[in-house]
């Protein structure tokens, strides 16, 4: 599960998108997806039902979320 602005950050990064890539897959505002990153290492605030609109569209392009005592990503096999 997305939880944290570096997760999301890294994520962005591992799928080779900009922010407003996420943002126009995700059907969230570009402010949003900076918003959240900021948060660095914290948990990321605002609505639960954005967090997951980006989780999904991040999703979709071959990123999985872990959450093994860390929050962390990687690109799924196959």
């Amino acid at each position: 599960m997305l939880t944290i602005g570096n997760q999301l950050k890294a994520a962005r990064a591992l799928a080779g998108l900009e922010q407003k890539d996420v943002a126009e897959a995700s059907g969230v505002h570009v402010n949003t997806i900076r918003s959240m990153e900021a948060s660095g290492s914290a948990p990321i605030s605002g609505r639960a039902q954005n967090v997951h609109a980006v989780q999904r569209a991040l999703e979709a392009k071959g990123i999985e979320f872990l959450n093994h005592g860390q929050p962390g990503v990687r690109l799924k096999a196959g």
